[in-house]
């Protein structure tokens, strides 16, 4: 008997019992399918993760102040302040820093014609901090140098706010009110994507001098955001803003500054890393119900064996040897599990169209070859044993038996 006469037989045995074979298929595919889409959601987020951080801009630097710390012989005032960013500006001094933007933030109620809308990230900032954050202007103008230089009370808005205030008319060029006082619209942001409780369009920025004067008070700075002149060059632009700011607060310990850096590009790698492991998690997770079904397998062939005894014995009676035995009983555990393998990732390709749990999930092509490879290669492992219990049998015992 040839092989391809070998799988014609398998795959007689296996319809022979549709319903049995079905739900033994119907395991492997869960687990396919859920191995494939667990991967593929973890790899929706870390992509949703990637493009969050990528949304602020690789190349950038966030310094955040430790306040006022108390030392030894007098308290020493750690805030950030303007006189800092013309230090950093310092091309001289900071030959790899492109710009730096003074932040001031906080929540806003503004209100436009009797509609009021909570704004979270109300920024009082520079011109230079939208290039740095990636943000670009849509629809107007953005606010210029000069504006920051006269406190003028303009604004440029994010798609969210635009919408809950303005609905579908035009922005540009209207008066808002922000907690009593009147900010004029010069511009709206171009759409960010952005998955999590936090949307990156629901936002307003306006002149730092204004927003200081007007709403927040001429207080300390919340944050410094940092534009190096490439990406390759942060590093370098970190160890510089780091001496600068060592000496100006006059830091005596560098081991632990009273301040905070971010770089965005570490922060990328670290999450990026961390989304790795999520990922394979999941997908640890997902195969063990790719076990079961490969203990399913081992059950429907141990039936199967048993309800064939004596097909078997007759077989071997009339000189079929053992070796043919041994593969059709591991091509019917293979047919099963390749079936079972093949609509597993039609499901699969299917689920992934679908949101789940706030994510698009992205299937990784290798993870579809390693959930098949595995699903023929438990065909096989867990077939081994029934079949090699068939192809063992005595034909006298086998034909004795009822």
């Amino acid at each position: 008997m040839n092989i391809f006469e070998t799988i014609r037989f398998a795959t007689r045995g296996v319809l022979a019992n549709k319903m049995r074979s079905g739900l033994t298929v119907l395991g492997i595919l869960i687990g396919v399918a859920a191995v494939i889409l667990l991967v593929a959601v973890g790899n929706g987020s870390s992509k949703a993760i990637q493009q969050s951080i990528e949304q602020l801009g690789t190349n950038t630097l966030t310094v955040s102040s430790g306040g006022v710390r108390q030392s030894t012989s007098a308290t020493q005032n750690t805030s950030l302040t303007t006189d800092l960013v013309n230090a950093l500006s310092d091309r001289a001094a900071a030959p790899d820093v492109k710009s730096v933007s003074p932040v001031v933030s906080g929540s806003q109620t503004v209100t436009y014609d009797g509609t009021d809308h909570a704004i979270a990230q109300f920024i009082g900032t520079a011109p230079a901090y939208l290039p740095a954050s990636n943000d670009t202007v849509a629809q107007g103008t953005a606010f210029t140098d000069d504006d920051v230089k006269n406190a003028r009370r303009v604004l440029v808005l994010g798609t969210t706010a635009a919408q809950a205030l303005f609905n579908q008319a035009d922005p540009v060029g209207k008066q808002v009110t922000v907690s009593g006082t009147l900010f004029t619209v010069v511009g709206v942001l171009a759409t960010k994507g952005g998955s999590g409780f936090n949307d990156p369009n629901d936002i307003a920025i306006a002149p730092v001098t204004a927003v200081q004067e007007a709403l927040n008070g001429y207080g300390p700075l919340n944050q410094l955001l940092i534009q190096a002149t490439s990406p390759e060059s942060v590093d370098a632009a970190q160890a510089e803003v780091t001496a600068i700011l060592n000496q100006k607060l006059h830091v005596t310990n560098p081991a632990s500054p009273p301040y905070r850096i971010l770089n965005q590009s570490q922060l990328l790698s670290a999450r990026q890393d961390s989304a790795k492991t999520f990922t394979v998690l999941l997908g640890a997770v997902a195969a063990i119900s790719l076990l079961v079904g490969g203990i399913g397998i081992t059950n429907i062939m141990m039936v199967t064996v048993t309800e064939r005894t004596r097909e078997i014995g007759i077989r071997k009676a009339l000189g079929a040897p053992k070796r043919t035995v041994l593969t059709q009983f591991l091509v019917e555990a293979t047919v099963l599990s390749l079936i079972g393998g093949l609509l597993g990732v039609a499901a699969a390709v299917i689920g992934s169209r679908f949101t789940i749990v706030g994510i698009k999930p992205v299937i990784v092509p290798a993870s579809v070859a390693l959930a098949l490879g595995v699903s023929v290669a438990i065909g096989l492992f867990f077939g081994s044993y029934p079949a090699s219990r068939a192809a063992g049998l005595r034909p006298i015992e086998a034909l004795r038996y009822e």
